[in-house]
C-alpha cells in the first residue's frame, strides 16, 4: 500500500483491517479477480477502495469522457457512501470521482467525465444513459467493482450489469463483493471473473455477538405507543416499514408525539432524501423510518436501535435491515414488533434467519423489558409541523433516462428548493419564493401545507353549499400532503 493511503487511514482512526480486509487485500493489490463475501457493516468498502486508488497511482492519465475505474451500487444512498469513503483517499492520490445516478439532473455529471474523472461511481441505470448518449465511455475501464451483487439481483439490476461488464476491455481487473451468493450473482462470477480468489468473512448468516434480537409480542392499538416510547429515549433509532406509505405515516405520527423523525423511501426527489439522511447523520432527528431501501448502504455511526414496525419479507431483508446497528464492533439492539395475527410469520422469519431472539408479550408501555432494550428517559420535543414533502410524479427525468431503477425512465420529481418556473405543481396556492412550500419553516408553527389545507377545507364547504368554487387541476386533487419532517422545522422545546 502507497504511504500515502496508509497516512489518510491513520489520519481516519483506521488501524487494524477487519476481517474481509484481512482476506481480500493481498489479492486485490495484486490485481487478481476477486469474490468478497461478507455481511453489511463488515468493511467492505475500503476492501476494494485502497487496492483501487493504489493501483490507479501513477498509471497513465485518464482521457476526457473515459474513466479508468467503475464502481457499481444498487442505490443512489450507496453510491453517496462510496464516495464519501473515496475522496480522503482519491485528494490523497490526486485522483478525481464522480457519482452518477438519476433523480438529479445529468449536467453535472457529464461536465465531470468530460473534464476527465478517473472514477465514476455508479447506479447501473444512469450511467448505461450516459453511455447511449455519447457522453461516456467504458474503454479504458482498468478496475471494475460491484457492491452489493445480491441487493442489485434483487432489484433486477443485473441485465444492465451485465451490458456495463460487457463493455470494460477483457484484461481489467474485475472484483464483486456481496453478502450472499444466490444463482444470480453466482452467474454473473462466472461470465466476467476469470480464476476469482473468492473470501468468506463475516457472512450474513453469521451471528454477530454485540447484535441482540428481541420479538415483542403486542396488541395492535398499543404498536403506536410502544414505538413512540421507544424511539423517544437516548440514541439513534431506525424504524422499517414495509412500505413508502407507512414510513410517511409513521413519520408524520411520531412527529406529532415528540420524536423528532425523519422518512426515507423511493418517493421521495433526490434533494428531500439527502436532506433528510443530512438530518438523521447531524443528529438533528433522532429516528429515521425507512423502507428496505435503507436495509443497504446506510451507515450512521451509533445506531443503538433497530426496530422492525413491519416484519420484513424475507430471512435476508432481515438480516440487511438488522445490519443498520452492531456495525464495527459497536453493540445494539433489533427489535420486531409482531401482532397476533403475525406471531406464526415471525418465527418461521427468525428460524430461516438463524435467529434465536428472546420473546416477551407486552401489554402497555409501562412493561419493564421496554427500558431495558432502550435505557433512558423519554425525552419529547414540540415538533413544528413541516412543509409539504416533495415527492415522484412519474414523468421521466429532465435529461432523460434510467435513474438506477429496474424500470427504464427515471420519474421526474418536484424540487424541494423551486419556487415557481417550469414543473411547480398547480392548485398549490400563490405562494412563490421563499415560503414554506418550498421547505422553508413558517413561523408559530404554521406550514404552507396547513393553510392550503385549511383553504381546500373552505373551498369545499362553499362548494357543497352551492356556492361557486375556484376551478381546480386534476394534479391538485392528487398532491400528496405529507410532511418533509425535516429537522430545520425542528424546535427543541422540552415538554
Amino acid at each position: 500500500m502507497p504511504a500515502r493511503l496508509a497516512d489518510v487511514l491513520s489520519e481516519l482512526g483506521f488501524e487494524t483491517p477487519t476481517p474481509i480486509q484481512q482476506a481480500t487485500l493481498p489479492d486485490a493489490f495484486a490485481g487478481r479477480d476477486l469474490l468478497g463475501r461478507g455481511r453489511t457493516g463488515s468493511g467492505k468498502t475500503l476492501a476494494f477502495l485502497l487496492p483501487l486508488v493504489a493501483r490507479l497511482t501513477g498509471s497513465k492519465r485518464t482521457r476526457p469522457g473515459a474513466p479508468r475505474a467503475m464502481i457499481l451500487a444498487p442505490t443512489r444512498e450507496l453510491v453517496a457512501q462510496i464516495d464519501t469513503a473515496l475522496q480522503p483517499l482519491a485528494k490523497a492520490a490526486r485522483l478525481t470521482s464522480r457519482t452518477v445516478f438519476g433523480g438529479v439532473g445529468q449536467g453535472a455529471q457529464v461536465a465531470a467525465i468530460r473534464r476527465g474523472a478517473d472514477i465514476i461511481v455508479a447506479c447501473p441505470g444512469r450511467l448505461e444513459d450516459l453511455i447511449d448518449q455519447g457522453h461516456c465511455s467504458l474503454a479504458d475501464i482498468e478496475i471494475s467493482v460491484l457492491d452489493e451483487a445480491d441487493h442489485m439481483a434483487d432489484l433486477g439490476f443485473l441485465p444492465a450489469v451485465r451490458r456495463l461488464l460487457a463493455r470494460t476491455p477483457a484484461g481489467g481487473q474485475r472484483m464483486l463483493f456481496s453478502a450472499t451468493l444466490d444463482r444470480a450473482v453466482d452467474a454473473l462470477v462466472k461470465q466476467f471473473l476469470v480464476k476469482p480468489q473468492v473470501h468468506q468473512a463475516d457472512s450474513a448468516q453469521s451471528p454477530v455477538s454485540t447484535m441482540s434480537h428481541h420479538v415483542l409480542q403486542i396488541a395492535r392499538e398499543n404498536r403506536l405507543p410502544i414505538l413512540v416510547d421507544l424511539t423517544s429515549a437516548p440514541g439513534r433509532t431506525v424504524v422499517f416499514t414495509r412500505t413508502k406509505h407507512g414510513a410517511r405515516g409513521l413519520a408524520r405520527q411520531l412527529n406529532r408525539n415528540g420524536v423528532p423523525a425523519v422518512e426515507l423511501h423511493g418517493n421521495l426527489n433526490q434533494n428531500a432524501r439527502t436532506r433528510n439522511l443530512d438530518a438523521f447523520h447531524s443528529g438533528q432527528a433522532s429516528t429515521l423510518v425507512a423502507t428496505d431501501i435503507a436495509a443497504r448502504g446506510i451507515h450512521v455511526d451509533d445506531v443503538a436501535l433497530v426496530i422492525h414496525a413491519d416484519p420484513p419479507v424475507d430471512p435476508k431483508a432481515y438480516l440487511h435491515r438488522s445490519g443498520r446497528t452492531a456495525r464495527a464492533g459497536n453493540s445494539g439492539s433489533v427489535i420486531t414488533l409482531a401482532t397476533p395475527d403475525q406471531a406464526q410469520e415471525v418465527r418461521q422469519l427468525t428460524k430461516a434467519a438463524g435467529i434465536s431472539p428472546t420473546t416477551t408479550k407486552i401489554s402497555s408501555t409501562q412493561h419493564a423489558v421496554l427500558s431495558e432494550l432502550a435505557p433512558g428517559p423519554r425525552v419529547r420535543v414540540e415538533v413544528t409541523p413541516p412543509a409539504p414533502q416533495p415527492e415522484s410524479t412519474g414523468r421521466p427525468a429532465r435529461g432523460g433516462g434510467r435513474s438506477g431503477s429496474p424500470r427504464a425512465g427515471a420519474p421526474r420529481t418536484a424540487d424541494a428548493g423551486g419556487g415557481g418556473g417550469r414543473g411547480r405543481r398547480r392548485g398549490s396556492g400563490r405562494g412563490r419564493g421563499n415560503s414554506a412550500a418550498n421547505g422553508a419553516p413558517v413561523a408559530n408553527g404554521a406550514s404552507a401545507a396547513t393553510a392550503t389545507a385549511d383553504r381546500e377545507s373552505k373551498s369545499g364547504n362553499r362548494t357543497g353549499s352551492g356556492s361557486r368554487s375556484r376551478r381546480r387541476s386534476p394534479s391538485s386533487s392528487n398532491r400528496s400532503s405529507s410532511p418533509t419532517h425535516s429537522a430545520a422545522a425542528f424546535s427543541a422545546k422540552r415538554r
